[in-house]
């Protein structure tokens, strides 16, 4: 179940047009899982290297590390 649960949340990342997603978001993709082992799938994802965190300071979200360089991409938001 966890290794479906990966590609199913890595598949749906991969669909969406956000680059960086809530952890509430990702949930949506396995929507059968508690939170609790959601979270825990997820921080297997990141510590296995196919996701990985992005912060603002008070919020973290989620992104494939493949996403491009995110200091250009806020760069371009100033």
């Amino acid at each position: 179940m966890s290794e479906d649960a990966k590609q199913r949340i890595i598949e749906w990342v991969k669909e969406q047009k956000k680059t960086k997603h809530y952890f509430n978001d990702l949930c949506k993709a396995v929507p059968e899982i508690k939170m609790m082992q959601a979270k825990k799938i997820i921080n297997e994802l990141v510590a296995e290297g196919k996701l990985k965190y992005w912060s603002s300071g008070s919020t973290t979200m989620y992104m494939l590390p493949i996403e491009g360089d995110v200091e250009k991409e806020e760069k371009g938001m100033n």
